[in-house]
């Protein structure tokens, strides 16, 4: 005989006019479901799941236990820590289900974002996005246009006067200052525009100029031509030491021949003088 799961799987399915109840009755609400249970041995197994995590990352990258998740079909996901720097508010997550009669066994561990996590923006096509470029490219040179016109109004009404007073400075001329043909009138001396006798006074400047710097010249020639003339005395004066050394070594040479003949004198007389004592 069949219990009472299968008499209830094998029931009538209900026909497609709905559910039958007295017109004007209120619909019953419908029964919230009832909270899954978790299997206790599931959220024991935390050894299991670090282990698995340990095969994807280092074991320094996984923190304390955060707890866990239950999921549909009985399966639990246990949440670590994550102690990656670029991934605040991510867990390390491991799912984990078990067989009737079975040890717990790992399907899945994946680093997944908690509530409030750092995540990339969704995904938006190329074409949305080139639309978006296009309208902020847009709507800036509107602004740049509204700006211009902005300056434009805002001009200072005084820049005007500057026209005024240069027309005030030609109306000071007189016909009187311009030739026949509307250009001005030379006076002697000019041509372009340009003073001669000027450039006639610059020249005369540069000659006197270029006089001083010839006197300077001659002037420095005379110095060197006193120097030459003072080395001169100088020879002069060594030529005369030199004499007087020549004078003393002739008067040294006869004082010794004198002193020569002296001493050759006196051996004569010794010799007479020996001579008269022997007669």
């Amino acid at each position: 005989m069949p219990d009472d799961a299968t008499v209830e799987s094998a029931s009538a399915p209900e026909t497609e006019a709905g559910p039958s109840f007295a017109p004007g009755a209120p619909e019953p609400e419908a029964s919230a479901p009832e909270a899954a249970v978790p299997d206790e041995r599931l959220i024991q197994a935390r050894d299991l799941a670090r282990a698995a995590l340990a095969e994807i990352t280092p074991e320094r990258t996984i923190g304390d236990a955060a707890g866990y998740r239950v999921e549909q079909g009985g399966v639990v996901s246990l949440l670590f820590n994550n102690r990656l720097g670029g991934y605040p508010g991510w867990f390390w997550t491991v799912s984990v289900a078990r067989i009737e009669g079975e040890e717990p066994t790992v399907l899945e561990a994946e680093l997944l974002p908690g509530n409030g996590a750092l995540v990339a923006p969704e995904w938006v096509p190329w074409a949305e996005r080139l639309a978006e470029y296009q309208a902020q490219q847009r709507a800036q040179a509107e602004l740049a246009q509204q700006s211009d016109e902005d300056d434009s109004d805002d001009e200072d009404p005084d820049d005007g006067d500057d026209a005024d007073d240069l027309d005030d400075d030609t109306d000071d001329l007189d016909a009187a200052d311009f030739d026949t043909d509307g250009s001005r009138i030379l006076h002697a001396g000019d041509v372009d525009g340009v003073d001669i006798d000027e450039l006639d006074s610059d020249d005369e400047d540069s000659d006197d100029d270029i006089d001083d710097d010839s006197d300077d010249e001659d002037d420095f020639d005379d110095d060197d031509s006193d120097d030459e003339d003072d080395s001169g005395d100088e020879d002069d004066i060594d030529d005369d030491s030199d004499d007087d050394d020549d004078s003393d070594d002739s008067d040294v040479s006869d004082s010794d021949s004198d002193s020569d003949e002296f001493v050759s004198s006196e051996d004569d007389l010794g010799e007479g003088e020996l001579s008269d004592s022997d007669n």
